[in-house]
């Protein structure tokens, strides 16, 4: 789908590459930075950073492309950018089965934001055709009316065959938002199902997405998205079962916590991580009058969270209130709880450990297309003398990963 007069339209990608197009959005939010440049090793860099510490939008479309493109200079950017100290805004997620009406919700999450004057950045991430490559990005088109406010800054990305219901590096372009100081983060992921859970790497608060008629009630009760949830939202109610599917998502719930208020497990941890916080007073003391802490005891721990099952009609906002403040209570939950520092150290983890997949796959490529090292190892596999196993062997040990691992097979291989 291209544009006639440009090789990338907005709300397209690249059928080639499956890229998406640099549109400069419209307006500037008035959003504060203070973020610290460091030292960027390449004038460009520099220019980026310094438009992004300006609050210029432009800065933050080409800082996305180059993340999400994997360009020279992506990490050095994230670099400089987590260590500027900027950031801190909550990251909530939006995840479901295909057709339960994910953008429409964000829509209306995001219009709500911002009547109450807060500026919100949106990735939306749809699903790459198999056969071009490119993505429709439907997502952006659906949120086509937001498009002109310049509190809310939209970037649609492309699967790009990644699982999970993200885009490979869907989570370094939240990244980026956060730093450019967006208070609120809201991640659409591509519609998914029982396993598709990478959502729970990416944001503070997951909401999972459900709708009548489709089955989704026995869906929820399978162990995937029953512990991914923070909320479960039930959309289109209007439509015929709603109620009955509310209904089944708080009975598997129960039956998950024995019956137990408060001891449901939550997505990244046993049990005592999901409670929402100020029930009874501070941190869930019944005795303590007006939330404060009891002088007598260490300070108490809130109570566990129960995921709360919502209704909603997103094509006229009914319920979206309602969504919007549990989103906040679940945000005061966490950070009470403690749990919103586990979370964010747990994602730091994940990162160090993504960032050295990468890299290591990348300079196994590099090797491997260096010189005629691969030729050579499929004629020594073809003479019969070697296999993949001894082959790989011997590319780890040129990449200086051997040491103090065993081999792959305990067979002695001559270094070259």
């Amino acid at each position: 789908m291209s544009h006639p007069d440009d090789t990338h339209a907005p709300g397209t990608s690249d059928a080639r590459s499956g890229r998406t197009a640099d549109v400069e959005p419209v307006g500037t939010p008035e959003v504060p930075r203070t973020v610290r440049t460091g030292n960027p090793s390449s004038p460009a860099l520099m220019s980026l950073i310094s438009g992004m510490e300006e609050g210029r939008r432009i800065a933050l479309a080409r800082s996305i492309s180059l993340v999400e493109n994997e360009r020279g200079g992506f990490q050095e950017l994230l670099h400089t950018l987590m260590a500027s100290g900027r950031g801190g805004g909550s990251r909530v997620g939006f995840t479901g089965p295909p057709g339960a009406g994910k953008s429409s919700l964000v829509s209306a999450f995001a219009r709500l934001a911002r009547q109450a004057g807060e500026k919100v950045g949106i990735v939306a991430v749809d699903p790459t055709s198999p056969y071009s490559g490119g993505a429709l990005l439907g997502d952006r088109i659906r949120m086509n009316d937001l498009a002109t406010d310049p509190g809310i800054f939209i970037r649609s990305m492309a699967s790009r065959g990644s699982l999970g219901g993200l885009a490979t590096t869907t989570k370094e372009v939240v990244d980026v938002m956060d730093a450019y100081g967006f208070p609120q983060v809201l991640i659409e992921t591509v519609g998914v199902g029982q396993t598709e859970l990478e959502i729970t790497r990416a944001a503070d608060t997951v909401v999972v997405v459900l709708t009548p008629e489709s089955g989704d009630g026995i869906q929820a009760m399978k162990a995937g998205l029953m512990e991914i949830a923070d909320i479960f939202v039930v959309n289109k109610a209007d439509r015929p079962g709603a109620d009955r599917l509310v209904k089944e998502i708080r009975a598997a719930l129960k039956l998950r916590t024995g019956g137990m208020p408060g001891a449901a497990p939550g997505h990244h941890g046993p049990a005592g991580h999901h409670g929402p916080a100020g029930h009874h007073g501070f941190a869930g003391h019944p005795d303590s009058p007006g939330g404060e802490r009891p002088s007598q005891e260490a300070p108490a721990v809130p109570d566990a969270w129960v995921p709360p099952v919502l209704l909603t009609m997103a094509h006229n906002g009914e319920g979206v209130e309602e969504l919007r403040s549990t989103v906040d209570r679940h945000r005061s939950w966490l950070v009470s709880s403690g749990e919103l520092e586990e979370r964010r150290r747990a994602r730091m983890a994940d990162r160090i450990r993504e960032v050295l997949d990468r890299e290591a796959r990348r300079r196994i490529r590099r090797l491997l297309a260096r010189d005629d090292s691969l030729p050579e190892a499929l004629d020594r596999i073809d003479g019969g003398a070697e296999t993949p196993y001894s082959e790989a062997t011997r590319f780890l040990r040129r990449l200086g990963l051997g040491a103090g691992e065993p081999d792959l097979i305990p067979t002695p291989i001559p270094t070259e």
